[in-house]
């Protein structure tokens, strides 16, 4: 049987960004028509959002956020370097990037041999006013390399298994990778010593019924029409697509590690905190069952509950809930942080 880690990220792009651009999300939901009048006066927010924002407009509570989420990145790096795999499988979402509105499968098995990417000149960052945190060209081209042979045999092994994944041989996106794969990879490279694992990125439409409507959530739900897209997969699905990928790299020569990426309850998808701040109170519940190894329950979360949450995004952890339940892992929380000025929560795991 070969060997398998499981890792837990998140892919959040403001952690990259320069100290005077890290809550510029919070100002611009705050210039947008979706969030209630009185929310936007800071008098009117939680007091621990109030105490985040404090008289430097969330400055320190984010470089703060940051070194934390960074400290547990270097572990997961540590871990994966002390694990040496011969491939690495990320769990991802696409957000209006390679899916548009020509197709957009439920989950997407990238074979590729190259990739590169543009991740800080994609038409997001063109509302930064600084250099990124590592003041690299806005035009810097990462290459990373792929793993045909590992993706291929992947997208086989689930048709075989009567779980027909639509595959992929190009990006179609011409920044290259989507964010929650290059974030994920410039992430576990934080000091810049090379990430030269080969990778097999795997889609997961975690946006379902905003997807194309709203562009990946790049559009205010007061600018678009009310007719929902079709809905994401369901949790039991992306559960059952992980255990799929774990039995099926179980039986394969490789050492694989997989990594499911992504923040947790977001602010811009809560809309019962009036898009200001993500769900606390249900992120934590989740906490407390991936703590207690009991994240093989995330199957029975429906597409109602993630959304209500914010947590679209989840169904990327629920992928890799699934290939670790099936394996038998545990989960060991390097750490968990919340924020309120900083659009999401995020969790750092590792399954062993």
């Amino acid at each position: 049987m070969a060997e398998i880690l499981g890792l837990g990220m998140t892919h959040y792009p403001g952690l990259y960004r320069a100290d005077a651009d890290m809550t510029s999300t919070l100002y611009r939901t705050l210039a947008g028509k979706r969030v209630p009048a009185h929310l936007k006066d800071p008098a009117n927010w939680p007091a621990p959002m109030r105490e985040e924002w404090s008289n430097d407009d969330g400055g320190a509570a984010a470089r703060a956020h940051r070194t934390r989420c960074f400290a547990a990145m270097r572990v997961l790096r540590k871990r994966l370097d002390d694990f040496r795999p011969d491939l690495v499988v990320i769990f991802g979402d696409d957000q209006y990037e390679n899916f548009v509105e020509d197709i957009v499968p439920p989950f997407c098995v990238y074979i590729l041999g190259e990739m590169a990417s543009r991740p800080f000149d994609i038409p997001a960052a063109a509302i930064l006013k600084h250099p990124n945190f590592w003041n690299e060209p806005k035009d810097k081209v990462f290459h990373h390399r792929g793993h045909v042979d590992g993706a291929r045999y992947l997208a086989n092994r689930l048709m075989q298994s009567g779980m027909p994944v639509p595959y992929a041989y190009q990006l179609r996106y011409g920044f290259g990778l989507a964010h929650a794969f290059i974030n994920t990879l410039l992430y576990l490279d934080l000091d810049r010593t090379g990430f030269d694992y080969p990778v097999v990125p795997f889609h997961v439409n975690c946006y379902g019924g905003a997807l194309v409507r709203s562009h990946g959530g790049q559009i205010s739900p007061a600018d678009i029409s009310n007719q929902p897209d079709p809905p994401a997969p369901s949790a039991a699905s992306a559960f059952d697509v992980g255990a799929a990928i774990a039995k099926a790299y179980a039986d394969s020569p490789w050492r694989v590690a997989i990594i499911g990426s992504s923040s947790w309850s977001h602010a811009f998808l809560t809309a019962k905190n009036g898009w200001l701040y993500p769900d606390h109170a249900s992120d934590r519940v989740r906490l407390a069952e991936l703590r207690e190894n009991r994240f093989a329950s995330w199957r029975d979360l429906t597409g109602e509950q993630l959304e209500a949450a914010g947590q679209h995004e989840l169904l990327n952890w629920i992928t890799l809930a699934g290939a670790m339940s099936a394996l038998g892992k545990k989960a060991e929380i390097v750490d968990y942080t919340e924020s309120y000025v900083l659009n999401s929560n995020k969790c750092f795991a590792v399954f062993s």
